[in-house]
């Protein structure tokens, strides 16, 4: 009876065989628009990094960082309800509040677990989730892992999520859960609607807005920034390893009493290790940085409509959206790993998604925009881009 790696290896082989393996590429510079390659010895521009503000390399953002691996240790050593608690943890999570207007906040080791952390903790038997087709892996999972009922409403359709709302008006809490920006699509969420709903229906939305900080709004303080409803998001999931700094960690934000009961349920925060100092003190001072430049975020909005212009004079169809994501739909799997090998020779390091990342047939190449890209930069990206595109039969 073969092995379980042998079982295993027979399905990497087929994957490697109709060209949809995913291959790890090692970078060996910090990450900026441009990055050293080990594979190819060489430097490429990078479109495919969350580092949306360019922040992950900011002496201001290492010096902090370096500063608490001094002052606190290279790791916490404990949960937080132990001994895991440190400064600045306070620091940081009255930071985050303050960004998102809300009364209080509390960091997780990444946004996936706060996301599965916060859903099964508010929601169980009794309650009803309601949540966009679209929604990223971990919300999905947080849901899954709740004893409520689950409901599944049509991407971005107000309709279809009253209709489920309706059929839940029996449930004992009511929580429409969504993305701010959808990662896959660079589409937002329709939230004057979505919290119009919710009022009418006595339900509590939770937002993931990891790719709407420092991204969306005259402020990059999210998608409830660009929709001036600033505090009026029950409860709102983050990360601190996009535009805020490009480490890791993650976060909710909402009432005070939503925190504190976190602190006394929600199974991450009781059996993980606390967020690392180093990583909360360099995200601070990424608030920080955000907060005193707000061109940083003038500058990606400018950045990115150029690349969207770009794209479409060129024969392209990118995906609609105000956010930092550009997607270019290409179909097959395979297809979308060839474009991007073919553009990584180019110099060109982005990303192709295929399935079960986006569904079968909307393979894409993901374009994210950066704040300290170069019109320069993007002009070479974009000469580039049209060249495979063309040698491809794309355009």
């Amino acid at each position: 009876m073969p092995t379980l790696a042998t079982q295993l290896q027979v399905e990497l082989d087929t994957l490697r065989k109709a060209g949809t393996l995913k291959t790890l590429r090692h970078l060996a510079s910090p990450m900026d628009t441009r990055v050293r390659m080990q594979e190819l010895g060489r430097e490429v521009l990078v479109l495919s990094s969350n580092n949306y503000l360019g922040l992950a390399n900011h002496p201001e953002v290492i010096a902090a960082g370096q500063r608490a691996l001094e002052e606190y240790g290279a790791g916490t050593a404990s949960v937080r309800f132990i001994c895991g608690t440190f400064t600045v943890h306070e620091e940081i999570e009255r930071k985050i509040a303050d960004l998102h207007r809300t009364e209080a906040s509390l960091t997780y080791p990444s946004c996936w677990q706060a996301n599965t952390g916060l859903i099964p903790a508010i929601a169980g038997e009794g309650d009803a989730l309601i949540s966009d087709a679209l929604n990223h892996a971990s919300l999905i999972d947080g849901c899954r892992m709740s004893k409520a009922k689950r409901a599944v409403y049509k991407h971005a359709d107000i309709a279809d999520l009253e209709a489920k709302l309706k059929e839940a008006k029996d449930a004992r809490r009511r929580f429409i859960i969504t993305d701010g920006v959808f990662s896959m699509e660079g589409s937002i969420a329709p939230l004057p609607d979505i919290l119009a709903l919710a009022k009418k229906y006595d339900a509590t939305v939770v937002m993931d807005d990891c790719h709407g900080v420092g991204v969306m709004g005259k402020h990059g303080r999210g998608t409830a920034d660009h929709f001036g409803v600033e505090g009026e998001v029950d409860i709102i999931t983050g990360t601190l390893g996009k535009a805020l700094g490009g480490a890791a960690g993650g976060y909710i934000a909402g009432p005070r009493a939503l925190i504190d009961y976190l602190n006394q349920v929600s199974r991450p925060q009781l059996f993980s290790n606390a967020l690392p100092a180093t990583i909360a003190a360099s995200a601070g001072t990424a608030i920080d940085i955000l907060n005193r430049e707000p061109q940083r975020v003038v500058r990606l909005h400018a950045i990115t409509a150029r690349m969207r212009e770009g794209l479409r004079t060129r024969g392209f169809s990118p995906l609609d959206g105000p956010s930092a994501i550009v997607p270019i739909i290409v179909g097959d799997t395979a297809f979308a790993i060839q474009m991007s090998q073919k553009l990584l020779e180019e110099g060109i390091f982005v990303t192709g998604f295929g399935y079960p990342v986006v569904p079968e047939g909307a393979a894409r190449l993901r374009l994210q925009m950066c704040a300290t890209l170069t019109d320069e930069e993007v002009d070479f990206a974009l000469e580039k881009i049209a060249k495979v595109g063309k040698e491809l039969g794309v355009i």
